[in-house]
């Protein structure tokens, strides 16, 4: 049987409203001509977000990137900044655009996020931040990496990018750290077409946040600091505001998704799912899996063999940050765990709208069947998936 897809199945796809929702806030905003910054979509989702995300305060940005500049801008970091070399680019590309120095450490196997226990290693007379990353929307040890950063006088600053909407037993992962920075890019669970978040502890903060985004303008006529432009526009914030009315139906659809491959992939020797346990509250953003032996490809292989039947699952990440041109002189020491991860990991498609049937042509598709079922049933609500 041709197991072969058509459209091709991407590795994730826009969660959309339905547009007739999202035409009377761009009435509103016709109406009222403001069209950036901070006009009333941006003040409402700020307001809409701290709610949703348990959080005291927020800044909107145009997309995460900007937002990891300013949160490395806002807390004055300088010399060197221990972080992960297994994550997107944008984390430690962040670094090197405030001419700070990346120190990588190597990961936790089990959950892919920064080693807490390898950190103080790292630590020297230059280092003065901390920059996790919440991999895949799993949780670091929040509470060993902020006793380290306690003894050594350091910010934490956590790339939050998958972790939007992510909990803890205690609450919100985003109150951790000095601060947490977001992606709401339209690859990610909550998405504003672009954009972006600081999350932060207090007023004082915010406002110097605020000011930064803001070309550094205090008033009309005063300028405080060398700030960027780094604004939300009221078109992204409207968006936001309408996908915050869908984000948990598309969530719940995301963990249907990973439970199915979860279930299904259980047994085959050499597949080993991403964990997502010990999460309170989990956002089921990326399907991990890790490809070894003894399973009879290598993960390129495997990555070639979905992809030839129309399934564009995702080595990601690969290659390290550490393996990059910009990185190498600053990359000179050994990260067993995180190149083994990005030897062997391969993240499946998942969002909202993908039907049971493509997943289950999926997991055939690894199991090495070439009988890959058509049995699966579609979701209510799976327009524009494909069997």
């Amino acid at each position: 049987m041709n197991t072969r897809t058509s459209p091709p199945v991407f590795v994730t796809q826009p969660s959309l409203p339905p547009l007739e929702e999202f035409l009377p806030y761009l009435q509103a905003i016709w109406d009222s001509k403001t069209l950036t910054n901070g006009g009333p979509m941006h003040q409402q989702l700020e307001k809409a977000l701290c709610e949703y995300l348990g959080v005291d305060h927020i800044a909107l940005f145009c997309n995460g990137t900007i937002a990891l500049l300013t949160a490395l801008q806002a807390l004055d970091i300088q010399g060197e900044v221990i972080t992960t070399p297994y994550s997107f680019v944008a984390t430690s590309h962040s670094l090197l655009w405030n001419r700070l120095t990346p120190v990588f450490v190597d990961v936790d196997p089990a959950t892919f996020n920064l080693d807490p226990a390898r950190i103080e290693a790292a630590i020297t007379e230059h280092t003065t931040a901390i920059l996790p990353v919440h991999c895949y929307g799993i949780p670091c040890d929040t509470t060993a990496i902020q006793a380290i950063a306690q003894r050594h006088g350091l910010k934490v600053i956590y790339d939050a990018a998958h972790a939007f909407g992510v909990e803890d037993t205690g609450g919100s992962i985003l109150r951790h750290g000095d601060l947490s920075v977001l992606s709401f890019h339209a690859t990610k669970v909550f998405n504003t077409f672009e954009g972006g978040a600081i999350v932060c502890h207090d007023a004082t903060t915010k406002q110097r946040i605020d000011r930064l985004k803001n070309f550094g303008f205090i008033d009309e006529t005063t300028v405080a600091a060398a700030g960027i432009n780094g604004k939300m526009s009221e078109v992204n914030a409207a968006f936001g505001l309408l996908q915050l009315k869908h984000v948990d139906q598309a969530i719940e659809a995301r963990r249907q998704c990973f439970e199915l491959y979860r279930s299904g992939l259980a047994d085959i020797p050499g597949i080993r799912p991403g964990i997502d346990g010990g999460i309170a509250k989990a956002n089921h953003a990326y399907f991990p899996i890790l490809v070894e032996p003894p399973y009879p490809l290598s993960r390129d292989e495997l990555h070639a063999r979905l992809r030839a039947h129309g399934i564009h699952a995702r080595r990601y990440f690969y290659p390290l940050i550490s393996d990059f041109p910009m990185y190498r002189d600053a990359a000179t020491g050994q990260w067993p765990h995180a190149a083994h991860l990005s030897k062997h990991v391969l993240c499946l498609p998942i969002f909202p709208t993908l039907s049971n049937s493509v997943i289950d042509t999926i997991i055939a598709l690894i199991n090495g069947s070439t009988n890959a079922t058509d049995s699966g049933k579609r979701r209510a609500g799976d327009g524009g998936a494909v069997d």
